[in-house]
């Protein structure tokens, strides 16, 4: 039995019934890390000092029969989140030498199910820019094609799975971090509802209202598995909601639009939209009844509306950092907080605003459908020497014009998953989001394994 083939339930379940030792899965996943991650820099910095004390605490709650459902699966943890003794950089310079105190909530959590953390993941400086490079670290690249880039600013989660360094990774997404990496390197990648999961102990950061923890996995069932240990309430963080409860819902009979451009006048690649209709087509195929339907968006909505918030987020975290020494932080991060000083209370106010107006319009549209179908990015990933593709179907294109699906369900507070639905050109993979009205958690992920299912012949190579 290779553990390094095997997905997480899997490892999990040999680990509990004794066929595999915990020793030998951490060591075979090292092992793949040593021989993969020089070329894509998806892990980063040193491995956790207690690795030895995690695997005899480990061992120890096997021989008591304790029920743990991830027992022994190692899991990478982004560069921006909490691991105690850990050095945690967020990619700056300004956290170098930054140790963690303690662990965040969902890595407490995930140590508690049985998980082994095995690293940390590169990001993008504090998690705002859509390329995985900072000055700490350095360049993530595509496993598939080391010229490209996996994207950002969970880069490195998401290439990490996908070049099987760790089965399982945990990052986090405030306008789609989670998600679009996921979509470029033919992995998942699940955004819960805004306070889903709790999260009271961390470094602040420029998304606030925003961000959700995200598990990054091979499988749905994966992910699921992930999210179900550490999703829950917590008295400390006044922000978590109760879940839906789950539910035997039959997927067939939900009511499903699909949006080939999200009802946005945005260019999207023809060989994304080939994939999007073949998607649709095949499940359409396996019973599901889809429907084309378009949100009818507010005037003006768009991602650039709503970028004052993470401008000023980041200038109210690092103002005196950025007036003290500009060139301490990366460049594309230095001009967000530039321009953060810059925006005025009334711009701030706007922006707000119109997430509302965004959050209202796709909670509308979720009273009229179960899920919400449409691309994860309009892109497949782009050569990693820039921010964003410079041409989409056929048009001259702003760096951030790979993102102009994700950020609207973080303002609405959605769930949301990306899948993997086909191949693109230079069989690249492109990714399906899927979308349900928040809390609806548990009913987004049945949904999405029967989609998995019935999508996974249009995500083989060769």
């Amino acid at each position: 039995m290779l553990p390094e083939l095997l997905d997480a339930r899997q490892i999990a379940a040999a680990c509990r019934d004794g066929r595999l030792d915990p020793a030998d899965v951490l060591r075979a996943f090292r092992q793949r890390m040593h021989e993969r991650n020089p070329a894509i820099n998806a892990v980063v910095g040193d491995p956790p000092a207690d690795l030895p004390a995690q695997l005899e605490h480990l061992r120890r709650r096997l021989a008591a029969r304790e029920p743990l459902p991830l027992a022994g699966v190692p899991v990478l943890v982004k560069d921006v989140i909490w691991v105690a003794g850990q050095r945690v950089t967020q990619g700056s310079r300004l956290f170098a030498d930054f140790v963690a105190p303690r662990d965040a909530l969902a890595v407490e959590r995930l140590r508690r199910a049985g998980a082994l953390i095995v690293g940390m993941a590169n990001s993008s400086e504090f998690a705002c820019k859509g390329l995985t490079t900072n000055h700490v670290y350095g360049l993530t690249r595509h496993p598939q094609d080391l010229s490209l880039t996996p994207g950002g600013s969970s880069g490195g989660c998401a290439a990490a799975v996908a070049a099987g360094l760790a089965p399982l990774a945990l990052g986090t997404d405030g306008g789609g971090s989670s998600r679009r990496p996921p979509s470029h390197v033919g992995v998942v990648g699940f955004k819960p509802s805004f306070g889903a999961i709790a999260d009271p102990f961390g470094f602040a950061h420029a998304f606030i209202g925003l961000q959700t923890l995200a598990p990054i996995a091979r499988t749905v069932a994966d992910a699921r598995l992930m999210f179900d240990a550490m999703a829950g309430v917590d008295v400390r963080d006044p922000q978590t909601i109760e879940l839906q409860p789950a539910a035997d819902a039959d997927v067939r009979r939900l009511r499903i639009a699909f949006s080939p451009r999200l009802g946005l006048d945005v260019p999207v690649d023809p060989d994304v939209s080939a994939c999007m209709e073949a998607a649709v087509e095949r499940l359409r195929g396996a019973g599901l009844p889809i429907e084309r339907a378009d949100p009818s968006w507010p005037q003006g909505a768009s991602e650039e509306a709503l970028m004052p918030l993470q401008h000023v987020g980041l200038a109210s975290l690092f103002e005196s950092d950025w007036r003290r020494d500009p060139d301490v932080f990366d460049p594309d991060i230095a001009r967000q907080i530039e321009r953060g000083l810059k925006w005025r209370g009334a711009d701030v106010a706007r922006a707000r605003e119109a997430g509302l107006r965004i959050a209202l319009t796709l909670g509308d549209f979720l009273q009229h459908h179960d899920l919400l179908v449409c691309p994860t990015t309009p892109c497949v990933a782009w050569p990693n020497d820039r921010p964003g593709p410079r041409i989409i179907e056929g048009q001259s294109v702003e760096p951030r014009a790979h993102a102009v699906f994700t950020p609207f369900m973080n303002h609405a507070m959605v769930p949301a998953i990306s899948i993997p639905c086909g191949l693109g050109r230079d069989a690249l993979p492109v990714g399906l989001q899927v979308v349900a009205a928040r809390g609806r958690d548990h009913l987004l992920l049945a949904a999405a394994e029967l989609f998995e299912a019935a999508l996974r012949p249009l995500t083989a190579r060769g």
